[in-house]
Formats: C-alpha cells, structure tokens, sequence
C-alpha cells in the first residue's frame, strides 16, 4: 500500500518537550489508582469498603489516592489526547496531506490494540474509550477555542445529569433492580471468593471474571460515564492546545497562577466530598450517585494546577534534565502503559505470583514506587538505541501501512 508523499511519523527533532513531559507524568500518575483495580476486587475501586482494610496508614493511602490522583491523570491524558488530535491532523495538513483517513486508521488501529489489552490482560483498559472518541471529536478540531471549551463542559455535563437523575430515581427501580445494583456496590462473601478465586487461577478462569466485567464497561459504562468525560475533555484538551498551554507558549506567570488557582479551587471540593462520603457511610445511594460528583468536578481544576506545576518545570532551564526523563516516558506512553499492565498481571494474577486481594493499600503505593522508578530509569536507556517504544513502532507502522525505522543509526 502507497503512503502518500509527507505521511510520515513526527520525527524526534519535531516533538514538543513539554508535551512529551506532561504525558510521562500523567501515565506515571494513572498507576496510583489503576493498581487498586489490580490488586483487589472490581467494588473496591469506587467503594474503598467493599474489600480490604481500611484504618491506619491504609487508610490515609486511599484518601490521597483519591484527593491527589483518582481521575487527575486520566484528565491530564484525556485533554492531552484531544491536543493530540489537533498536533497529528495539522502537521499532516502543513504537509499537503488529508490527515482524516491516517487519523482514522490510527485510532482503529488503537481500538484493536485496546480491544486485545481489555479481554486479555486487564478489564481496566482505557484505550478503547480514547479510540472511539477520538473518532467524533475529531470532527470539531477546526472550531474555535472558545466553543470547544463550552461544548466540552456541556458535553462533560451529561454523565454528571445521568447520574443524578439515576441516584434520584433509586426508590422508584424495582426491588430485584436495586438489590443487585447493591451487591455489585458491595459484594457479598461468595461474589468476593470467587472473584479472588478466578484472579488467583490461569488465564483462562480469569477470562471467566475479566469477560463480562469488560464487556460492562465497554457497553452501559461507556454510554453513562466514559464517552461523556473523555470526550468532553478532549475537546477541552484541542482548546489548551490552540491557546498555547501545552506548549510553553504562556508565561510563567500565567502557569503559576494556573497552578495555584487549579489546587486551591480543586483539592478542597475534592476533600469535602471525602469527608461527605465517610459520613455516609458509603451507601451506595449517596456516594456512588452523590458523592462522586465531588470527585468529578474536583479533579478537572485539581488536573489543570498539575499541568501549571509541569510546565513551569518545563519552562524552567535549570530542571530540564528533569523534563527530559519524563518526556522520555512519555515518548514511551503507549509502552509503558502497557508494560504496567503486564508488571502488575503478573505480581497480582495467577500466571504469576498471585497476590490478588493480598496486598493492603499501602503495599500496592510501594509497589507503584518500584514501578516508576524502573520506567524513569529505562525510558531514557531504551530511547538512546531505538526512536520509539515497541508499542508506538507497532502502532506508527499500522497508522502508515509501512514497517517503521526502529534503531537509531549508530
């Protein structure tokens, strides 16, 4: 198949620094929350009392979890992916190439990959999400900021109307309805063991559990939550781009401010719905449908003080080097988002150590440590000798219909 003159990769020399940064930092940030979801049952990722011990330092790893990083990384991906869109279709336009059908073969190319890492390794992909929604948003990259913005919140609203509307109408569903809506907030003992069991087993009786709770989020929790937020953000996201956010266009000043303001509205909206959800009791009535709302709105302005905080080290000659080993991580994203799927299968599954539902909270934060260490270590090393990560060849050489150069020349 002929690829069109100028359909080529962005090459080293064409990557922004900066952006690169900011997505080494977001998939690093991911895995505070995606381990829980590795290690434990399905409940305990919205319900931190639905499994494991929960006092003590336990405790308090769960609530700076969910202050610091539960939807703040992913916000940070999701915006960066719909400046993605914007980046890949002009640099292909500039170029005197029609970027729609590359970017539409490079997102189905992204769902295949996404599909295959969802049903085989890991119900928690979100790469299938980010596909399909890239997929319409696409379609609104030549609009102003101004209206991407709008249309972004209107469009982020929509889950946050659904849900509301859901946890009102909860007196109304009928009884079998909510009884098992309960057991899926807070599994009895038989539910708990056999999931246990299945994580703890071969693949294959993995598949018996990681099936039907993939096929759940891909389907009813795509439509309520996932389309509406990561396609609402990314439209965000194709805004801060044009204004220069990403791309150290802003002053410093305007970073810090963004930093300060994004943390001081953010984290107290966030830490109040803690607070509203422990008094509570974590009913399902409330907190699924209520008290999450704190959380979703929270993490937007909690999401964007981040992005202030990495640019000003970005912007910041004397931290470069810094900058440069999360960009290297993020050149790496696909990769090593993977890779934390295969490292955490393995300690937790049963087609390697089998620790499913034996580490307490503060043992999964240790073991997130060890993995950003090793990925902050071999992300620079394995850039000196190759110009991507194994997943991006895979993926660039899809996108392009052409195998890709894979060392650099020595």
């Amino acid at each position: 198949m002929q690829q069109k003159e100028g359909a080529i990769p962005t090459q080293s020399s064409e990557r922004i620094l900066s952006l690169d940064a900011l997505r080494g930092f977001a998939i690093l940030g991911i895995l505070i929350m995606n381990i829980q979801s590795f290690s434990m049952i399905d409940a305990a990722y919205l319900n931190p009392t639905a499994y494991g011990d929960l006092i003590g330092i336990n405790k308090w790893v769960w609530i700076l979890s969910h202050i610091f990083a539960e939807q703040k990384f992913m916000t940070i991906f999701s915006l960066l992916f719909g400046a993605g869109i914007i980046l890949f279709t002009t640099r292909l336009e500039a170029k005197g190439n029609k970027p729609i059908s590359l970017h539409y073969r490079r997102n189905l190319w992204l769902l295949v990959i996404g599909l295959l890492h969802a049903y085989l390794l890991w119900y928690g992909d979100i790469l299938v999400t980010y596909a399909i929604c890239a997929l319409i948003v696409v379609l609104f990259r030549k609009k102003s900021s101004t209206f991407l913005v709008i249309v972004g919140v209107m469009v982020l609203s929509v889950s946050s109307i659904l849900y509301l509307l859901f946890g009102s109408s909860l007196s109304y569903m009928p009884a079998e309805s909510y009884e098992s809506m309960k057991m899926s907030w807070l599994p009895g003992p038989e539910a708990v063991s056999h999931e246990i069991a299945a994580y703890r087993g071969g693949w294959l009786e993995q598949m018996t559990v990681r099936t039907p709770t993939t096929l759940m989020l891909q389907t009813f929790v795509f439509l309520v939550l996932n389309l509406w937020r990561a396609g609402g953000l990314m439209l965000m996201g194709m805004a801060l781009f044009k204004w220069g956010v990403f791309t150290l266009e802003r002053s410093g000043r305007f970073y810090a401010i963004l930093m300060a303001a994004g943390l001081a509205v953010g984290l107290p909206i966030v830490s109040y719905g803690v607070i509203r959800n422990f008094a509570a009791g974590w009913s399902m009535d409330y907190s699924w449908f209520f008290g999450s709302q704190f959380n979703y709105w929270g993490s937007l302005p909690v999401s964007l003080g981040y992005i202030g905080l990495v640019m000003l080290v970005a912007k910041t000659p004397g931290l470069t080097p810094i900058t440069r080993v999360f960009g290297s991580v993020g050149r790496m994203a696909l990769t090593n988002y993977l890779l934390q799927t295969i490292i955490c299968t393995t300690i937790f599954y049963g087609h390697g150590f089998g620790l499913f539902g034996q580490i307490e909270r503060s043992g999964q934060i240790v073991i997130v440590a060890g993995i950003w260490i090793f990925q902050l270590i071999i992300s620079p090393l394995w850039l000196r000798y190759f110009r991507f990560g194994p997943a991006e060849w895979l993926w660039r050489s899809l996108t392009y219909w052409k195998r890709q150069p894979f060392r650099l020349a020595s």
